[in-house]
C-alpha cells in the first residue's frame, strides 16, 4: 500500500531539521522508473513536472528539435530536481537508450504518426500525447499496429481524470444516481489557442483542426458516459474572431474558434458540445440528465484574477431523492501541478500499468473513437449536413471498429 504523502510538512521550513534517516511520511518514493520525454514545449514539461512530483519514475532524458525548448526545459527542471539529464542529439537514439524504461511523446500533433513509428522499434511503453494523429487514416493505423505491439500505448486523453468527471461517472454510473441517462451537454468557453513553436496550432493541417486538437478530450467524456456507439453527428462552426490577421510565411491562419455539435448515440442517449474559443477565461460545464435527476459540472478558472481553478459537482433529484451540492478539488499541489491535476493522475496510471496493473487509461481505440466524432463534426462543419457515423467509418476504411469503443 502507497504511504500518505504529507507534503505541506515535508516542505516546511520548520521541519528541515529532520534528516534522511527520520524521513518516513516525508520520503519520497523510490523512483523505479526513467522516462524520457520526446518534445520539452508545454506539455512536454508539463509531464517532466508531474513525473517529478508523482516521484514514483523519474525523467532520464529528454529530445526535441529544438535546442532552445530543450534548454528551457532543463533549466526549469533544475529548479524542482537535482538530478541530472541526458540530452539525446536525435530521436533514434532517445527511442533506443538502454537505460530507459519508457518513452512519452509531446510534440505537435502532426508529428505523432511519425515520431511513434520510431518509438515502437524500441518496444518500450509509449505515452502518446492527444490527438492520437491528425487523421484518421494514421489513427487507425496506431490503432493496428497496437494490437501486435508488445508492449502498451497510452493516450493522453486526461481530462477524464478532472476531479469533477471522475465524481461525475461515480454518480452516474456506479451509483445510477439520476436513473437512465436521457441527454448529454458539454462546454467548453475559454481564450484562444496559446503560442507554439512556429505557431503548428494555427493551421488545421497541422492541429487535425479545432475539433480534434482541443475537443477530443470532451468527444471521449461524452463516449464514456454515454456508454454506447455514436450513430449521427452534426455540427456547425467557423473562424469568428480569432487569428483573422494572422498569417505564418504568407498562409493565413485557417483554424475554427467556435463550434456546436449534437452527437445521437446508439442507446438513444443524446448529446451536444458547445465550444467558444474567444473568451476571456475558462469556464467548462457538463449536464447528464436521466429520467429520475439530473448532474451538474461545473470548472472555473479565471486566468485574469489569478485565481485557483473552482470546480463544483450538483446532483439535482428533486422528489427522487436527496439532492447535494458539492466543491470537488484534489489537494492544491496536485491541482496546480498541470491540467488541474488530472495530468497527475494520469502520470497514476501510467506507471501502475508499468507495474503491470490494471487501470482505466486511454486506449488507441477510445482515442481513435474521440477522433471519429470529432472528424465527422468537422466534415459536418463543412459540408452542412449531418453524418451518418456508419457511412463515414465505411468511407473511411473503418467498417472493423463498429461497435468496438474500448
Amino acid at each position: 500500500m502507497t504511504k500518505q504523502r504529507l507534503r505541506f510538512f515535508e516542505k516546511s521550513l520548520g521541519q528541515r531539521h529532520i534528516t534522511g534517516t527520520d524521513k518516513y511520511l516525508y520520503k519520497a518514493p523510490e523512483s523505479t522508473y526513467r522516462l524520457v520525454i520526446i518534445g520539452t514545449g508545454t506539455i512536454g514539461q508539463e509531464h517532466m513536472y508531474v513525473a517529478t512530483l508523482l516521484g514514483r519514475a523519474r525523467v532520464h532524458g529528454i529530445y526535441d528539435s529544438q535546442t532552445q525548448s530543450m534548454d528551457v526545459a532543463e533549466q526549469n527542471f533544475k529548479g524542482y530536481s537535482d538530478q541530472s539529464l541526458v540530452r539525446y542529439a536525435d530521436l533514434e537514439s532517445a527511442c533506443s537508450d538502454p537505460d530507459a524504461d519508457a518513452l512519452m511523446i509531446c510534440t505537435p500533433n502532426h508529428t505523432h504518426f511519425d515520431l511513434l513509428k520510431v518509438a515502437m522499434l524500441s518496444g518500450k511503453p509509449i505515452f502518446l500525447e492527444k490527438p492520437m494523429a491528425t487523421t484518421l487514416e494514421d489513427a487507425a493505423a496506431i490503432v493496428k499496429a497496437n494490437e501486435t505491439y508488445g508492449s502498451f500505448i497510452q493516450i493522453g486523453l486526461q481530462y477524464r481524470y478532472k476531479a469533477q468527471y471522475i465524481e461525475a461517472f461515480h454518480e452516474v454510473q456506479a451509483r445510477a444516481s439520476i436513473g437512465v441517462i436521457k441527454t448529454i451537454s458539454m462546454s467548453e468557453y475559454r481564450p484562444p489557442f496559446l503560442d507554439k513553436v512556429g505557431q503548428w496550432n494555427k493551421f488545421n493541417q497541422n492541429s487535425g483542426g479545432t475539433l480534434v486538437e482541443k475537443c477530443c478530450h470532451y468527444f471521449d467524456l461524452i463516449n464514456l458516459m454515454a456508454d454506447s456507439m455514436p450513430v449521427r453527428v452534426y455540427a456547425s462552426g467557423g473562424q469568428a474572431v480569432n487569428f483573422l490577421e494572422f498569417a505564418k510565411d504568407g498562409v493565413p491562419a485557417d483554424i475554427d474558434d467556435h463550434a456546436f455539435v449534437i452527437i445521437d448515440f446508439e442507446n438513444g442517449v443524446r448529446a451536444n458540445f458547445t465550444l467558444n474559443m474567444f473568451c476571456h477565461d475558462f469556464t467548462e460545464e457538463m449536464i447528464v440528465a436521466g429520467d429520475k435527476g439530473r448532474l451538474v459540472t461545473k470548472e472555473l478558472f479565471n486566468i485574469h484574477q489569478q485565481q485557483p481553478s473552482q470546480a463544483t459537482i450538483a446532483l439535482e433529484k428533486g422528489e427522487w431523492g436527496a439532492s447535494k451540492q458539492t466543491d470537488v478539488t484534489y489537494a492544491r499541489e496536485i491541482e496546480q501541478s498541470g491540467h488541474h491535476g488530472a495530468t497527475y493522475y494520469e502520470h497514476i496510471a501510467f506507471v501502475d500499468q508499468l507495474d503491470g496493473k490494471a487501470c482505466e487509461s486511454a486506449t488507441p481505440v477510445q482515442g481513435l473513437w474521440s477522433m471519429i466524432v470529432a472528424s465527422a463534426a468537422q466534415y459536418s462543419i463543412k459540408t452542412e449536413h449531418a453524418v451518418d457515423i456508419r457511412a463515414f467509418m465505411l468511407d473511411n476504411n473503418l467498417a472493423e471498429y463498429l461497435g468496438k469503443m474500448d
